[in-house]
């Protein structure tokens, strides 16, 4: 009668102390592993230096980009609106629009659409009423991306987001005179038909002189007391001329609001406003 062992390496199997080895060497392998030392406080720190200085070198190369695909959503727009104000033109025997148009409503018309009278963030407006909108197709040029609505110190003026970017109000005739005529313009290439904008209301609830606050404008010109122009593409604002072409601008000298000094508010020259 042979023995179990030697039945064991007949089959193949191996003797039964090897198996007895293997396990011992396993149970040697994990009482080593649980002896091996853990990071020293020295070492977590050198670690924690490295990720640090890594995202330090990350982090200015993602802002970037995310600036760069604002400025490129916002020439984009300021595009299609130039390209939307010449259209308008043709139809209309060259005519400039007006900024501002009837009351109605219990509301006004203006440019960009209808808005109601009432309290700061709460007024309805409707964008169909815009001289500019059967154009556009619709919706989805009118805010900037780099506009942040989110910002604590935003006023809203109508209930959602409404326009970022504002009309040459030189450009727009007063209501008792007829409409400019385009084709007067003698420096087509060098006059703004839209630019970035916004401005530091410190008078309507709930702004005040104590809190200062950003919201939009529809407007830009040289009001050199309330400024309007929102260089907010790296203290640049992108600006749509008559001829169609999107150039960014600097703010004229010393002409940053004081008031939200960080918000870039500031106003445009007035070369390329005044027609």
């Amino acid at each position: 009668m042979k023995k179990s062992g030697q039945k064991g390496q007949a089959r193949g199997e191996g003797p039964v102390w090897c198996m007895r080895d293997t396990t011992l060497g396993a149970w040697s392998n994990w009482t080593t592993a649980r002896l091996l030392p853990a990071f020293t406080l020295i070492e977590l720190l050198v670690v924690i230096a490295i990720i640090a200085v890594l995202a330090a070198l990350l982090l200015p190369a993602l802002s970037k980009r995310t600036s760069s695909a604002q400025r490129i959503k916002c020439v984009s727009n300021l595009r299609q609106l130039g390209l939307a104000a010449q259209m308008y033109w043709d139809d209309n025997s060259g005519h400039a629009f007006r900024y501002r148009g009837v009351a109605t409503n219990g509301g006004d018309l203006y440019w960009f659409g209808w808005l109601a009278r009432g309290s700061e963030g709460a007024r309805a407006f409707d964008p169909t009423a815009g001289a500019l909108f059967p154009y556009l197709g619709g919706r989805g040029v009118e805010i900037c991306p780099a506009l942040n609505y989110a910002l604590e110190q935003f006023k809203r003026k109508a209930t959602g987001a409404a326009y970022g970017y504002g009309y040459n109000l030189y450009l727009s005739a007063p209501s008792n005179q007829p409409p400019r005529s385009i084709s007067k313009i003698s420096r087509p290439t060098e006059t703004t038909v839209f630019a970035d904008a916004a401005q530091v209301n410190t008078w309507q609830p709930p702004a005040s002189a104590n809190n200062p606050m950003l919201e939009e404008w529809y407007y830009v010109d040289d009001n050199a007391l309330q400024p309007n122009g929102h260089f907010r593409h790296s203290h640049q604002a992108g600006v749509v001329f008559c001829d169609g072409h999107v150039a960014r601008e600097k703010a004229a000298e010393s002409s940053f609001d004081r008031r939200l000094p960080n918000q870039f508010v500031g106003r445009l020259r007035s070369e390329i406003l005044i027609p």
